[in-house]
């Protein structure tokens, strides 16, 4: 051990992606860094564990895995495995840098928030880092590291400090960072439908345009306004002002006819 903190990286574009590689080197100026990642893309695939068939773990070079599952299998692998990827319990987290923004709603279908997350859901601090069309990808990641690094120290001065983060780098290369809810951010909902070459229906799914709608100190005014949004995400997806509601559900459900 160097008395250095040790952090794990991840991510959802692949063990190989250009974002993930520029955070684990401006990362490890400051810190002992392991990469565990997806052995190909698996954007979009949300906190998906794999269950139902076997994973491969390979060790890519020094300190880099690869797993042919999601972000969430790579996460909790490095975190179950004892010492065959981490050393020891990492004390942060990080995800990223993605190649595409995870705004609004994007956190509840990004592989990239569910990286962090798995390791949030354990104690640890995360943060999950992505950068949108036009973002310098190292100016991102030496900028992620540092609201990274700021985060490690909040949850060790506050235990009771949020312990995931969601963190998004408009287009430019110089940014200013804002704390920030999260947005509304709608798609077209599109599916595409088409033929294979015996006849028979294929589809697509997922409209390419997004819509921001007007939320002040959300993350999608921040990135439209080429800015930073730091936002903090629960692990919790209670609704406890809707318990006046559930409770009268659940009376009806019990009355007799």
């Amino acid at each position: 051990m160097s008395g250095r903190p040790l952090i794990l990286v991840s991510n959802d574009d692949g063990f190989a992606s250009r974002g993930i590689r520029a955070l684990a080197a401006e990362l490890a100026r400051e810190a002992d860094v392991v990469i565990c990642a997806p052995a190909s893309n698996q954007s979009a695939s949300s906190h998906s564990l794999t269950l139902h068939h076997v994973l491969r773990l390979a060790e890519q070079a020094p300190r880099v895995f690869s797993i042919d599952g999601t972000p969430a299998d790579c996460v909790y692998v490095a975190l179950h495995t004892e010492s065959r990827v981490l050393e020891r319990t990492p004390d942060l987290c990080v995800s990223g840098v993605n190649h595409g923004v995870n705004l609004g709603v994007d956190v509840f279908y990004s592989g990239t928030v569910a990286a962090a997350r798995e390791a949030a859901l354990r104690g640890i601090p995360a943060v999950a880092l992505s950068a949108g069309k036009g973002a310098d990808l190292l100016a991102a990641a030496r900028m992620g590291t540092q609201i990274a690094l700021a985060a490690l120290k909040e949850t060790r001065d506050d235990p009771s400090a949020p312990r995931l983060y969601n963190v998004n780098f408009p287009p430019g290369d110089a940014w200013e960072a804002r704390a920030t809810t999260l947005g509304k951010r709608t798609y077209d909902g599109e599916v595409v439908f088409r033929k294979d070459p015996r006849g028979a229906d294929y589809l697509w799914i997922g409209g390419s345009g997004a819509v921001h709608h007007a939320s002040p100190g959300s993350d999608t005014d921040a990135y439209d306004a080429g800015q930073v949004g730091v936002t903090p995400l629960t692990l919790s997806l209670s609704e406890p002002t809707g318990l006046p509601a559930s409770e009268r559900i659940a009376r009806r459900t019990m009355e007799r006819p």
